[in-house]
């Protein structure tokens, strides 16, 4: 009983410095986690070209150069139509602003008794200005490139997961083989079940994701289609498909709907019905899509997805959102086993 209370109380100061390092370099650690992950990810799509009898590290590259086209293409879908979208807005706002001093300046000057001075023109030429100026953000952008290189660091962050990621992909086997062999032997079984558990728990989740990510592309693609947008497909693709990182996928569909409808409606109420579409979808995928496709198959309850994605977000902020629903997978494995050795053990027989 010594002996065994002594290695558990050893193994708690290695979690313990285990931990303090993990928070002391956290600030260095966001590339490699993120190159594990998508390593993680991307194995399989590995594993199938080794099985085809590729070479393994022509194996990684042909996956990381089919992600990087993935990514290339969804930002030839982006900014061109973020471009073409803010270029109309600019163009169209000093006739807004004239509408505005006409319909509204007096309503408001009568509302606040007071007498209200709008010189549109200035707006209109502060706006054109600003939208040419690249040349002055350019130099408003220099002190801040001389001034700690915060943009350099992060740059370079970016640089490392590719890298990182490549080198996890092309020794998966050896690093998973190194972690194997540093488990104690008799643990060795219980450790390799749960292990084989999450990783079975993870893909589940990968594939209902993939599915919420299909399902939202098809709701915005629609019920944009539906309100009128001409920019439906496009718009609601990129919503769809981000909508793995929590809010951006919303977000950006929301200001690249706005814009574009804000340039083909001439009606206000035309505008917020597509806002309604972005809060509905929201609300589906939040409430109902998530917890059915993606917790039923990591065996939570919808109740307990909700649960998670406010706890490690109120916990982790937004890479909290992030892995919520995995880590909770996870945790979850690790309580049913640990409540299973419960069960089998003299305390709960003695009970």
């Amino acid at each position: 009983m010594t002996s065994s209370r002594s290695a558990a109380l050893q193994w708690l100061a290695v979690a313990a410095v285990l931990a303090v390092l993990l928070y002391l370099l956290s600030p260095i650690l966001a590339p490699f986690g993120a190159a594990a992950i998508l390593a993680y990810i991307c194995n399989p799509l590995v594993v199938r070209l080794r099985a085809a009898k590729v070479p393994r590290t022509l194996a990684v590259v042909l996956v990381m150069l089919g992600l990087l086209l993935s990514f290339i293409a969804l930002l030839l879908v982006v900014v061109p139509l973020l471009e073409k979208e803010v270029g109309l807005l600019v163009a169209r706002m000093p006739g807004w602003l004239d509408a505005a001093r006409t319909n509204l300046l007096p309503g408001l000057q009568q509302w606040l008794g007071v007498s209200l001075e709008w010189d549109s023109q200035a707006l209109k030429n502060a706006l054109l200005s600003n939208w040419q100026a690249n040349g002055d953000a350019a130099a408003r952008l220099l002190p801040w490139l001389k001034g700690g290189g915060t943009l350099i660091t992060q740059f370079i962050k970016f640089l490392l997961v590719p890298v990182a990621m490549f080198y996890l992909l092309r020794d998966w086997d050896a690093l998973v083989a190194s972690i194997d062999g540093l488990v104690p032997r008799h643990w060795h079984a219980m450790v390799t079940e749960i292990a084989v558990e999450v990783d079975r728990v993870l893909a589940e989740f990968l594939r209902g994701q993939i599915a919420v990510m299909l399902l939202m592309s098809v709701y915005y693609v629609l019920v944009l289609w539906l309100v009128g947008l001409d920019f439906a497909l496009p718009i609601g693709i990129v919503a769809g498909l981000l909508v793995f990182i929590p809010y951006l996928g919303m977000l950006l569909g929301l200001v690249l709907a706005t814009l574009a409808a804000a340039m083909q409606f001439s009606a206000f109420g035309d505008v917020v019905l597509v806002w309604a579409v972005f809060g509905m979808g929201q609300l589906l995928e939040g409430m109902l899509i998530t917890p059915w496709l993606v917790g039923e198959r990591i065996g939570l309850h919808p109740l307990a997805v909700i649960f998670a994605l406010l706890a490690f977000g109120q916990l982790f902020g937004f890479f909290g959102v992030l892995l919520a629903l995995p880590l909770a997978a996870i945790l979850l494995v690790v309580l049913r086993h640990a409540h299973a050795r419960y069960l089998a053990s003299e305390m709960y027989r003695r009970s």
